[in-house]
């Protein structure tokens, strides 16, 4: 079963990505805050990161950027979550280090798409 960590700090986002992903038989932790993500990857190891980008205290690039200082984190995929839809965001994120843009309001068909090729 692949374990996600989801960072998310709006509620209604995250309950919605958490049934979407659980239906799709992933397992998911959940942090509201970009402190805590850091936290929770130094105590357990997951397979696909979600990152919101727009958290409160360290933002999400911020956070990312932590936590694949980790060597355990170095090739595990990170995926931004992000109403950043303005040209050259989807760039900036992915020289920021993150594999995949997924943009908010979700399109639930094309998030689980995109989730089908993280399914093991």
């Amino acid at each position: 079963m692949v374990k996600v960590l989801l960072v998310e700090d709006n509620p209604l986002n995250m309950e919605l990505i958490i049934e979407i992903l659980q239906s799709q038989g992933f397992t998911v932790d959940k942090a509201d805050d970009g402190e805590k993500a850091v936290i929770m990857t130094e105590k357990s190891t997951y397979d696909l990161i979600l990152m919101d980008i727009a958290l409160p205290g360290i933002d999400g690039i911020e956070t990312t950027k932590k936590i694949r200082s980790m060597p355990q984190y170095k090739n595990v995929p990170f995926i931004a979550l992000t109403a950043f839809a303005m040209a050259g965001d989807k760039e900036r994120l992915l020289n920021a280090g993150f594999n995949e843009y997924v943009s908010k309001p979700l399109d639930v068909h094309e998030f689980v798409k995109k989730m089908e090729k993280y399914r093991k």
